[in-house]
């Protein structure tokens, strides 16, 4: 038996040093480019997140959040002969979609980055088309550690990717740091463990349920539920009849907030927690007021609270978009600036222009990237995962989305 994981709450939050520039009032239109740069080359950062369906939300706030790193990039004139443009594209949360996706921004020859997805699942299912195209692929939000270390990640980590990278700290870290802060500080010892079958849910599900064990906690149930269902009325029976003390959810919130809702409603008046893929304000309407009490982990620290965030915050105020930047729009944003980054130094390697063979070269400069962005620092590790291990809990108090703690976990 290994020791008792526990996690060290840091006193102060990381203070990154990146200043932006005040940027225009048009910032709805992402898709259309930039409107700096008079002549020189034109390079496409690429988004794929769901930009309709039911995670939209969270999708809406990617792209608007590298549309705003690519206007600034722009009007700070910070690749000199280069002019930034954005071009989204909508994978309703599919892999399906997520796959054509990949191939149409391969097709682009002045795609030299793709920020994105959101869902694990689908980038797995677009890997392997960037990878044979030396495409580099920046996520702001899969946490699956399957795809940076490998389907054996737990005994044997191995890169899988040379052109995948991430801003966004992993399940193998949000599990157990959910399982340390429920045993440990909320003192709950009986969970119910639910998960919605996809590669993200099941996967943080699993690593939550090992620590928790670890820690001596019981599991009293599991289930799995199906995605596409909002009718919970059997599962909410039997974690009813579990005498679980908390409920962990594995996915993400059109399905834990109505689960929630029904669970209190059978008369399980227990908390249930999630992970980053509850953690909307879309959430707290739909589990209603019943949802007060409920807990999500979440990727760094919250935005607002980050000294190197204001600037962010308010020039994406200042923008004009209709959207939230919502749970990933920090890390969209500095996913889109790593991509900034590996042009500009692609550019100054090669006497202030782009070389043939861009798109490989900035795949390779991706590894070395290091600047202090919105969310701190960002750096990445030999397997393209981020360097930046913080995580916060946050409860529903008075209708909102309240920080409790945050900290990084150490195993």
């Amino acid at each position: 038996m290994r020791q008792r994981s526990f996690i060290a709450i840091t006193a102060a939050l990381a203070a990154g040093a990146l200043t932006l520039t005040a940027c225009g009032s048009r910032g709805d239109d992402g898709d259309k480019g930039t409107d700096s740069g008079s002549g020189g080359t034109t390079v496409t950062i690429g988004v794929d997140a769901p930009l309709t369906g039911d995670l939209s939300a969270m999708g809406l706030g990617i792209k608007n959040s590298a549309d705003l790193a690519a206007k600034t990039a722009n009007k700070k004139g910070y690749v000199k002969g280069i002019t930034f443009k954005v071009d989204s594209l909508d994978d309703q949360a599919q892999p399906s979609a997520g796959q054509q996706n990949a191939t149409k921004f391969v097709a682009d020859k002045s795609v030299l980055g793709v920020v994105g997805p959101l869902n694990s699942s689908v980038a797995e299912s677009m890997q392997k088309v960037f990878e044979a195209a030396s495409l580099v692929e920046v996520s702001p939000a899969n946490t699956g550690p399957s795809l940076t270390q490998g389907p054996n990640w737990q005994n044997s980590k191995t890169r899988q990717y040379k052109s995948y990278f991430r801003t966004a700290t992993t399940d193998a870290i949000q599990g157990p740091f959910a399982a340390q802060y429920v045993y440990t500080t909320a003192k709950k010892t009986k969970v119910f463990v639910i998960d919605d079958k996809k590669t993200y849910g099941a996967g943080l599900a699993s690593t939550f349920t090992t620590e928790f064990k670890k820690l001596g906690g019981t599991v009293v149930g599991t289930e799995h539920i199906n995605p596409d269902t909002k009718d919970f009325a059997a599962v909410a029976t039997k974690v009813k009849k579990s005498g679980a003390d908390v409920v962990y959810y594995g996915g993400e919130y059109p399905q834990a907030g109505p689960l929630s809702k029904q669970i209190k409603a059978a008369g399980a008046k227990v908390p249930l927690v999630g992970g980053d893929g509850i953690k909307d304000d879309t959430f707290i309407k739909l589990a209603g007021a019943s949802g007060t009490g409920d807990l999500a982990t979440s990727v760094g620290a919250p935005v607002e609270d980050l000294p190197s965030a204001k600037q962010f915050v308010a020039d994406y105020k200042s923008a004009g978009y209709k959207d939230e930047y919502s749970a990933y729009g920090g890390y969209a944003y500095d996913s889109a600036w790593a991509v900034i980054e590996a042009v500009k130094k692609v550019v100054d390697d090669n006497g202030g222009k782009l070389p043939s063979d861009a798109r490989a070269k900035v795949m390779a400069a991706m590894q070395n990237v290091s600047f202090d962005g919105v969310t701190g620092k960002v750096s990445f590790d030999e397997y393209g995962d981020a360097t930046n291990k913080q995580l916060t809990v946050y409860a529903v108090e008075n209708g909102a989305w309240k920080t409790v703690k945050s900290g990084t976990f150490t195993g």
